[in-house]
């Protein structure tokens, strides 16, 4: 049998080649590093503008962002001008900063409404705002922002590819717009009288939300919300007020289980409905 001789490699001589590659890196790092400076230096635009591209293929979006920053005025008419600014709507994007990525988009296609990019810049400037859209119980500027731009696009390019994508993404924001309504609707139903009426709100705030959004999937947490809240009023109502609101109750009973015959809160629903119609009796 032929027997295999091995090298014995000391291990300080695999500490100097980990030396080596961590110095080779450096003095790289280093040489863009220079080299990046050299270029926001520059005063010539075409050169900084490929170096941006350079940099955003590299996903370097930061430098991206200050280059083309710098050149899309010099540029501005030109063709290189148009791909620039839209280049900086992207790199805000990836970058993930989706109020500045919008601005720029929405300058690109106001600028350039039949632009090489402005398929692109309607849809990115509304997905933007839709990823940067919060819970409900927040602002919901940027979720309103997101639903006019997206349906923008859909408006302008309505054989897009992204269709889709564009239209699923409204309907979870109206959702969540429509979610936003129904907890504001529940907050003034559960403050009852405390310093007004807040029951009359919570009506109030549920019927807007039904008409603003009246194929929504929180539908039927709205119209119970609104008899409840109706009930609550006939209950605490003066004498004189009271059959009339408990018939109005009544007849708010009949509109939901019409509408959800086979609901879970149906058992809720009755028992409000025969307290209401025993003093309807009366």
């Amino acid at each position: 049998m032929r027997k295999f001789i091995t090298k014995h490699i000391p291990a300080s001589q695999f500490i100097s080649v980990g030396k080596c590659l961590i110095l080779f890196m450096i003095i790289l790092s280093f040489a863009a590093c220079t080299e990046y400076t050299k270029v926001l230096k520059s005063r010539d635009a075409d050169y900084k503008f490929e170096y941006a591209k350079k940099a955003y293929d590299q996903k370097k979006y930061q430098q991206a962002i200050t280059l083309l920053g710098d050149v899309i005025q010099p540029l501005r008419g030109s063709e290189k001008g148009e791909e620039a600014l839209f280049l900086l709507g992207m790199s805000h994007y990836e970058n993930k900063d989706y109020m500045n990525s919008g601005v720029y988009f929405k300058t690109y296609y106001t600028r350039y409404p039949k632009g090489k990019y402005a398929e692109l810049a309607r849809y990115y400037s509304g997905y933007g705002y839709y990823l940067d859209s919060p819970d409900p119980q927040l602002d919901q500027t940027s979720t309103v922002k997101a639903i006019e731009e997206l349906q923008g696009f859909l408006d302008y390019f309505p054989r897009s590819d992204k269709v889709t994508l564009a239209q699923n993404a409204i309907f979870e924001m109206q959702d969540k717009l429509t979610l936003k309504e129904l907890q504001n609707a529940q907050l003034y139903y559960n403050l009852g009288n405390f310093l007004g009426n807040n029951y009359e709100s919570a009506i109030i705030t549920s019927q807007n939300a039904l008409k603003t959004y009246p194929y929504s999937k929180y539908r039927e947490a709205f119209e119970l919300l609104i008899l409840k809240s109706k009930f609550q009023e006939a209950k605490q109502s003066v004498d004189e007020k009271r059959a009339e609101r408990y018939q109005d109750v009544i007849d708010e009973y009949y509109s939901f289980i019409n509408n959800y015959p086979e609901s879970k809160n149906k058992k809720e629903a009755e028992n409000i409905y025969n307290l209401a119609r025993r003093h309807v009796k009366e």
